[in-house]
């Protein structure tokens, strides 16, 4: 079979979802799909409307069935859909159900295998059963934190027959290698629908495909390890801050100097109101790249002040964030030094030698234990806890792809409630 792009749209509004499909078609798209989400949000009248609005091509319906299995394939059948995706990790019953109604209403069935644990023995039972296609398919949640589905996908097109599609996290990057790894149906979601130019990114991605090669690409991907940090750069706090559930800043936090960002790992030192030996002892032992984070109980005088942000750049000292009060702000701005405090004081404490350092903190209102990433920039301070740096850096990349789109749709001449259906989404009680 030869490769095709299948378009994922996974939109909860259907206007939205059109417009980008008209967009990759003329980029060469081969299958679109309604997405579980549009599915739920527009019911089957986002399958018609897609039957309607493209009748010469392949129109999947992502229903994800779990249950009824017979009237879910036979109301996506009746409502335009050739191909009706039900989930592997069901009965086996219900897939069986849906094999023989897809044949009874003219419909493919796709099987997805996700989260199914023992992968190669389900693959060939579904292919014994009469199945049309297989998915490997890595969630969205489980591509947060760094996986992809090509283990999976290498090990299955070793022993079946039938075409396997495959999904999570494709990017011009991924695509070849999909193929390569024995895809014949390359499921593309976010890099196209998430793009401003989803014509352009359908069109380099068949590129990609048809020349099996990798396509750079900066945006659509998700990192693990040292790539973090270069993520956290791109992304903003409000985008932090959304993927982490609009988790709350350091209260009352603000930039020294605006137009700089801040990222490192936590150091984090307690100190007593005014007692700057800590601190200044805190940038001999931080390794380069830190962030020094200091809880001075949010009052004055100053723990921080021109001499110690000198040491602290000269030492390679990402930034400093003071839960309490700093002095010398116009030296501190000459030196482009990130700091972040709550107070601005002229009067500077004296060195007593009280505290600790490297030990779990409270810094404006949020805890911060040592090594949590440490992200500043105008908008304020935000946390992120070490064990789930992987996950929000990729989630907050999610985020500002999002918002790229929705940019784009505003600057054609939409307004945001127009593009989100406010209205429509407001809670009614």
């Amino acid at each position: 079979m030869k490769p095709i792009i299948q378009i994922a749209l996974d939109f909860v509004e259907l206007k939205r979802a059109i417009k980008l499909a008209h967009e990759t078609v003329k980029g060469g798209a081969d299958w679109i799909e309604a997405g579980t989400p549009l599915i739920k949000s527009e019911g089957l009248d986002a399958v018609r409307a897609l039957r309607k609005e493209f009748p010469h091509h392949t129109i999947v319906a992502d229903m994800k069935t779990a249950d009824a299995g017979r009237i879910e394939v036979e109301i996506a059948a009746k409502s335009g859909a050739d191909i009706v995706c039900v989930l592997g990790g069901v009965s086996d019953s219900t897939i069986k159900e849906c094999i023989e109604a897809g044949r009874n209403y003219g419909a493919k069935i796709m099987v997805d295998l996700l989260e199914v644990k023992d992968l190669e023995k389900k693959a060939k039972q579904i292919e014994n059963w009469g199945a049309d296609y297989l998915c490997i398919h890595t969630p969205i949640d489980a591509q947060m934190k760094g996986k992809d589905p090509f283990n999976a996908l290498r090990k299955i097109s070793k022993v079946i027959t039938i075409p396997i599609a495959v999904a999570g996290g494709i990017n011009s990057e991924t695509a070849s290698k999909a193929v390569e790894s024995g895809a014949s149906i390359i499921i593309v979601g976010g890099a196209i629908t998430k793009s401003e130019n989803a014509k352009e990114a359908t069109q380099i991605i068949k590129k990609s495909i048809q020349n099996k090669k990798s396509i750079k690409t900066v945006l659509y991907k998700r990192v693990v390890g040292s790539e973090i940090k270069n993520v956290f750069y791109k992304v903003s706090t409000s985008n932090i801050s959304d993927a982490l559930h609009r988790e709350n800043p350091c209260r009352d936090i603000r930039p020294i100097l605006e137009g700089i960002k801040m990222v490192g790992k936590a150091f984090t030192v307690r100190t007593y109101p005014g007692d700057w030996a800590k601190p200044v002892e805190a940038i001999d032992k931080a390794d380069k790249g830190d962030v020094i984070v200091i809880d001075a109980g949010g009052v004055t005088p100053a723990v921080w002040g021109e001499l110690a942000s000198w040491s602290a750049k000269q030492k390679g000292i990402a930034g400093v964030v003071i839960d309490g009060a700093i002095r010398d702000v116009p030296e501190i701005k000459k030196l482009k030094f990130p700091a972040f405090a709550k107070i601005v004081t002229p009067q500077a404490g004296e060195p007593k030698g009280f505290g600790e350092i490297g030990i779990p903190i409270e810094v404006g209102g949020v805890k911060v234990s040592p090594s949590d990433w440490i992200v500043g920039d105008d908008d304020g301070v935000i946390v992120i806890p070490q064990a789930k740096a992987t996950e929000i850096a990729n989630r907050a990349m999610d985020v500002l792809e999002r918002e790229n789109r929705v940019r784009k749709e505003i600057k054609e001449g939409s307004t945001l409630s127009k593009v989100t259906e406010l209205l429509r989404w407001e809670k009614n009680r």
